[in-house]
């Protein structure tokens, strides 16, 4: 019997990818959470807007049997945030270089009060319509800097495919306002990727300790999941040890 694999081990790992990524940007984490015999699922964020994105997994993770650890990497920890709110069965939040808003915050908002990073001038905007023929305003990663801004240390043929593979986000997701935040009243553990060329190290230190969540620190790029799966898969274990814990 693997660690996890037992009776009172009610508790599912929900991996919400962010921005300019997709649900296959998890596969090595998920490869090592099922070794150790949680159950796991990298759902679809739609990188529609952040309200819509958060309702959109909470109804996901309220089908769910028993509790939900949800884990955010990016813009999926603003998802998190919001999303977690919405659930009863939710038991605590992990984040993964990503964004942990406060009430009333905006994404763009948190970027501005820290040094800059390589992201801002490699967004590329595209005007695209919607399904009421709407225009809807979508970012996307300059695919030639996409490798230095987002994963550095991910092998040069693998960022080739991730760039071009990359999911837009739509300009709402970055802009609206977040509310109340779920870090507030969960349990939350934090992983720092100190060489994250999208995120700055200090807004993610800065988060991480405003939402008083268990830090951890690795060298990495902004994809850590994919260079550093083992650091990702760790956190995630770590926190749901800890839950286990708690409930027995």
């Amino acid at each position: 019997m693997t660690e996890f694999e037992s009776a009172e081990d009610d508790l599912t790992v929900v991996l919400v990818h962010g921005a300019f990524a997709d649900a296959s940007s998890w596969s090595a984490v998920v490869a090592q959470l099922l070794a150790a015999g949680l159950d796991v699922r990298a759902v679809a964020n739609p990188l529609r807007g952040l309200a819509a994105d958060a309702r959109y997994v909470a109804d996901l993770a309220a089908d769910m049997p028993g509790r939900v650890l949800l884990v955010g990497h990016s813009y999926g920890g603003a998802v998190i945030t919001n999303a977690a709110g919405q659930l009863a069965n939710v038991a605590g939040l992990v984040f993964v270089t990503a964004f942990a808003p406060d009430a009333g915050e905006s994404l763009t908002a948190i970027v501005e009060r820290f040094p800059d990073t390589l992201m801002g001038p490699a967004l590329r905007q595209t005007e695209l319509r919607d399904g009421h023929g709407d225009k809807v305003v979508e970012l996307s990663i300059d695919r030639a800097q996409f490798p230095a801004v987002f994963a550095a240390d991910v092998p040069a043929t693998i960022a080739a495919v991730m760039a071009a593979s990359q999911r837009p986000i739509a300009l709402a997701g970055f802009v609206e306002a977040s509310g109340e935040p779920a870090w507030q009243v969960l349990p939350s553990w934090y992983l720092v990727a100190a060489d994250d060329q999208a995120i700055h190290v200090d807004a993610q230190r800065s988060m991480a300790q405003r939402a008083g969540s268990h830090i951890a620190e690795t060298a990495g790029s902004h994809a850590v999941m994919v260079s550093q799966p083992t650091a990702v898969a760790d956190v995630i274990l770590t926190a749901a040890r800890t839950l286990r814990r708690k409930e027995s």
